[in-house]
């Protein structure tokens, strides 16, 4: 017992051992005491990483940032171009009729009207309304001022009425003395003299025409109306409107006239002619006239081997040669005659000696005295289709000389040039809208009208001006609104600066055009119109914009997706799987932080 309690006393005399502390952090701790509730599927002990995702991004946002270096690089130059002063401009025209300021004075020689001169003029006011055709979108303004002048003191109209009957010509210059008394230009007059004849009216190669003979007051006033109306503002058209199709001014306001001489065979003959002297004699002034609608340049050649294509025959009755009007349109023979590359052309047809002479045959059963038609011609350097007129000159003799071993060249003596060369000029005159005959025949009586030297006399250049000044801007504006609706449908379309001008340019003539027309100035109104039709057509067909570099939108998206599409898809995938990764991960830290807290 006392080794036992000795034992005992040791024990419990000695010291009791110090626990041993070591120093660690209160994440280790809580580390220690919640291993054993870990899960690796939903918990993780260290903090993700961002270095992948950082990559990921920054190669993302670099996608990103190069785009609009991708698209600045494929960017189309567009001009800016003033939409919507092209939009009034085209809803201004199309709706409002072009009309010019035209005025009228008619006088009185003989007469004893019961009326005031104001009540008179109303009346031949009414009647030229009437007389007018009611859709006319283009012309002389409705309204009409007209001035009448009745009983000229200084005037004997026995006198007169002897002098205006007298030679035409004379007469005209007579009419033109009287009507210059009054120093107005660009006014249409006539002149009414009343006497006991036969009534004989006669329309001047001027802006005046004249009435003399018996006549009542009444058919006075309504023949003066309808010669306003009828001749000297619609220029005889039914419907005063002029057409298309006969339009030989090109879209520059250039007209080439080409004159070919053609020989069809020759083996019979060969004949040539002295273009030069026709020229100068009868082409200049001719172009001089036309110079306010169109820029005018002739052009001459004479073809050889030049056959038709229609076939004619033989009329013992006539002792010629015949085609008739339904041969026309397979006369010209577009594969053999070359006629260049004109507007307008005019050709000289020469058949060969078993055809000679070769006569046209009219619908009536009648010979055409001029020989003459109207015909498309193919150009086969445009491969386009352009109106022309054609002349077949007989030789005089159609006997050949087979005595000759080699062709007979021969020259068109300048008396026969000058009669074929008026059918020509007649034929231009159709072209351009306007009769060849010199004859009126209206509801009041058949009016006589003279022709001019220059192939057109003033009244009608008045309304060649008219007419045309109404088809550039017609033209101008539905050219400039089809260029601003292809340009605003085709956003990638180019559009340099030129155009831009060329349509601010054509707006400025057609403007110039508009206020000429409103105060009666018809050559500069129709040179400006023609400048603004011009200048739309050169901006409608520029050469930049007929490229293939205005590709639409999803063309390019189109072009371009399969090779960035793949790549960015990828790019964008991956950046998405990251930041989902990151988030994932970064939620199985913060689970276990947060049950590492709560455990005791």
């Amino acid at each position: 017992p006392s080794s036992t309690g000795g034992a005992m006393a040791e024990i419990s005399d000695s010291p009791p051992p110090e626990p041993k502390l070591t120093e660690q952090n209160p994440e280790t701790q809580i580390t220690e005491s919640s291993t054993s509730q870990f899960d690796s599927k939903t918990m993780r002990k260290t903090k993700p990483g961002i270095k992948r995702l950082i990559m990921t991004l920054t190669v993302l946002i670099s996608f990103i940032l190069g785009f609009p270096l991708l698209m600045k690089s494929i960017e189309i130059y567009r001009a800016p171009l003033p939409f919507d002063r092209i939009e009034s401009f085209s809803s201004k025209i199309e709706s409002s009729p072009l009309l010019f300021p035209c005025r009228f004075r008619a006088i009185f020689v003989g007469f004893n009207y019961r009326v005031s001169n104001n009540e008179l003029e109303e009346v031949i006011r009414r009647k030229m309304i009437d007389l007018s055709p009611s859709d006319s979108r283009c012309g002389c303004d409705g309204d009409y001022s007209v001035n009448a002048v009745v009983d000229l003191d200084e005037v004997n109209a026995v006198e007169f009425g002897g002098k205006l009957r007298g030679n035409n010509e004379e007469a005209d210059e007579l009419v033109k003395r009287l009507v210059n008394v009054y120093g107005e230009e660009k006014v249409y007059s006539v002149v009414v003299v009343n006497g006991e004849e036969e009534v004989k009216a006669v329309v001047g190669k001027y802006r005046h025409a004249w009435i003399v003979g018996k006549v009542s007051e009444e058919e006075a006033v309504f023949r003066v109306a309808e010669i306003f109306a009828k001749v000297f503002v619609n220029g005889r058209s039914e419907d005063g409107v002029i057409r298309n199709e006969f339009m030989p001014v090109g879209a520059d306001g250039r007209i080439v006239l080409s004159f070919s001489l053609l020989n069809a065979d020759p083996r019979d003959w060969i004949y040539d002619w002295d273009f030069s002297e026709i020229d100068e004699t009868l082409l200049q002034p001719v172009i001089e006239a036309l110079k306010p609608i169109a820029d005018v340049t002739v052009e001459s050649q004479v073809l050889y081997h030049t056959p038709k294509s229609s076939f004619s025959y033989w009329d013992e009755e006539h002792g010629s040669h015949i085609f008739s009007t339904q041969d026309l349109p397979f006369f010209v023979n577009s594969n053999e005659w070359h006629l260049d590359t004109s507007v307008a052309a005019g050709g000289r047809y020469i058949p060969s000696a078993k055809e000679c002479p070769l006569q046209l045959e009219l619908p009536n059963g009648e010979i055409s005295k001029t020989n003459g038609f109207i015909s498309p011609v193919i150009s086969l350097t445009f491969k386009t289709s352009m109106w022309g007129g054609v002349v077949v000159w007989n030789p005089q003799s159609c006997i050949k000389d087979f005595e000759s071993k080699g062709p007979v060249k021969h020259m068109i003596s300048p008396q026969d040039l000058h009669k074929v060369f008026e059918v020509l000029i007649g034929q231009l005159r159709q072209l351009l809208g306007l009769k060849s005959d010199d004859l009126y025949v209206g509801e009041s009586g058949t009016s006589i009208l003279l022709g001019s030297e220059r192939g057109f006399t003033e009244w009608e250049l008045d309304v060649l001006s008219r007419k045309h000044f109404c088809f550039n801007l017609l033209s101008c504006a539905t050219t400039l609104g089809s260029l601003s609706r292809l340009v605003q449908s085709l956003p990638r379309m180019i559009i340099m600066d030129e155009i831009g001008k060329q349509v601010k340019f054509s707006l400025e003539a057609a403007k110039s055009a508009q206020t000429n027309a409103t105060v009666g100035i018809y050559d500069a109104s129709a040179v400006s119109s023609r400048h603004s039709r011009s200048l739309a057509e050169d901006a409608f067909f520029h050469p930049s914009i007929m490229s293939i570099s205005y590709y639409s939108f999803e063309h390019c998206f189109a072009i371009y997706s399969p090779f960035f599409l793949p790549v960015t898809m990828h790019i964008l995938l991956a950046a998405l799987r990251e930041w989902k990764r990151y988030k994932q991960e970064n939620r199985k830290y913060l689970t276990w932080k947060a049950k590492a807290k709560t455990t005791p």
